[in-house]
C-alpha cells in the first residue's frame, strides 16, 4: 500500500487546521489615521421670541381713579398717540386739587394784604416775605397736582410710541391707585431671541458668536444674528442659562412675538485632532480607542471634545498620523491579535 498520498492528505489537513486556528485567535478590523484639521460645532438651543427689555415702557396711572374705558387689548399693535385708557379722577384726588387751588387763592390775597399793611407800617418786611414764600409753595403744590391730571375730571392715557401691548394690568370698571402700573408697551421692531443653554456649554460661548435663528413651526424662516449677552445664573423655571440675541429690524417681518424658536450657534473653529466617531468606545467612567502595535490591539484612554457629523475631537493621548481601529473594535480586548481587512 502506498502511504504517500495518505501522508500528504494528513499534512494538508494539519496546515488547514493551524491556519484556521490562527484566524480564530485574531480579529478582522478596519483602521483609520488620526488627522488634524479645523474643527467646530453647531450648538442647538431652543427658546422664545421676546421684546427687547431695553425697549419696553411701563405706563403708570398718574392718579387714583376709575377705569372708565379701555381701547386696547393684550397683544394689540398701537401707534404713537393712540388712545389707550380713559380714567375718571377719584373724588378725593380731585378734592386735593381744589384745596390746593384754594390755598393759592388765599395766599395771593394774604400777600396783597400784607403788602398794604407794610405800606401803612402795620406789618414788617419779614412778614411779607413769609407770606410770599407761602404763596410760592402753594403754587408749586398746585402745579404738581395739575401735572398729574387732577385739574381734569377725566384723563386719557395715550401711547407714547409705536409698539405692542405685552402686558395689560387693568380692566374697565376697575378702581386703581396712583402710580399703579397699567400696561407694558414693547417696541414692535426691537425683538430678541431668548435661548436656553446648558451650563456646561457656556465655556464655548461669548458675545458676538454667530447664531442662526429659525421658527420651530416655520423652519424656512431664518434670521442671522449673534449673541449679545450671556446671563450669569440658571433660570429656575427652565434650568438653563439664558442667552440673548437681537433680531435685526430688516428680518423681523416674518416673526411673531412669543413664537417658539430654535437657534443654531456656530462655535468658533479651532485646530484639533479628529477621529471617526466609531473609533471611540467607552463606559460611564472613561472613553478609549484601540491602536495597533506589532499586530495586536492596544487600548488607550482618551479625552474627547466636540463632535461634528461623523467625527469627534480627541484632546489627549494620541497624535496626528496614529493608526486607530474603527471597525471590529467592539470585539477587542487589550493585547488581542488583529488582522487588517481592506
Amino acid at each position: 500500500m502506498n502511504i504517500l498520498p495518505v501522508l500528504l492528505i494528513a499534512l494538508e489537513i494539519t496546515i488547514s487546521s493551524v491556519s484556521h486556528a490562527a484566524d480564530v485567535t485574531s480579529v478582522a478590523v478596519k483602521t483609520a489615521v488620526v488627522t488634524e484639521k479645523k474643527f467646530g460645532e453647531t450648538l442647538v438651543a431652543y427658546g422664545i421670541l421676546d421684546p427687547d427689555p431695553d425697549q419696553v415702557l411701563s405706563l403708570s396711572l398718574p392718579h387714583a381713579g376709575l377705569i372708565n374705558r379701555v381701547w386696547i387689548r393684550l397683544g394689540q399693535r398701537v401707534k404713537s398717540g393712540d388712545k389707550l385708557l380713559e380714567v375718571v379722577t377719584a373724588p378725593d384726588a380731585r378734592m386735593r386739587y381744589l384745596q390746593a387751588q384754594s390755598s393759592v387763592d388765599f395766599a395771593n390775597r394774604e400777600l396783597k394784604r400784607k403788602q398794604r399793611l407794610l405800606q401803612e407800617q402795620l406789618a414788617t418786611k419779614a412778614q411779607v416775605d413769609t407770606t410770599r414764600k407761602a404763596l410760592h409753595d402753594a403754587k408749586v403744590s398746585l402745579d404738581a397736582l395739575r401735572k398729574r391730571g387732577l385739574d381734569r375730571t377725566k384723563d386719557t392715557l395715550r401711547a407714547p410710541m409705536d409698539g405692542i401691548i405685552t402686558r395689560l394690568d387693568v380692566a374697565q370698571g376697575q378702581r386703581v391707585q396712583a402710580d399703579s402700573t397699567a400696561m407694558l408697551i414693547a417696541a414692535e421692531k426691537r425683538l430678541i431671541a431668548r435661548l436656553g443653554i446648558e451650563a456646561e456649554d457656556l465655556t464655548h460661548l461669548k458675545p458676538g458668536t454667530p447664531v442662526t435663528i429659525t421658527s420651530v413651526f416655520v423652519p424656512e424662516v431664518k434670521v442671522e444674528s449673534q449673541i449679545r449677552e450671556i446671563h450669569a445664573m440658571i433660570n429656575p423655571r427652565t434650568h438653563l442659562v439664558e442667552v440673548l440675541s437681537p433680531i435685526p429690524e430688516q428680518q423681523i417681518d416674518h416673526l411673531v412675538l412669543g413664537s417658539r424658536i430654535m437657534g443654531h450657534i456656530q462655535l468658533a473653529p479651532h485646530q484639533a485632532l479628529v477621529v471617526p466617531r466609531s473609533a471611540v468606545l467607552g463606559d460611564d467612567q472613561n472613553a478609549f480607542v484601540y491602536t495597533i502595535k506589532q499586530g495586536t490591539a492596544r487600548k488607550i484612554k482618551v479625552q474627547t471634545g466636540l463632535e461634528q457629523g461623523d467625527d469627534i475631537e480627541i484632546i489627549s493621548s494620541l497624535k496626528a498620523g496614529d493608526n486607530i481601529i474603527t471597525q471590529g473594535n467592539y470585539e477587542l480586548t487589550d493585547g488581542m491579535a488583529i488582522r487588517e481587512t481592506p
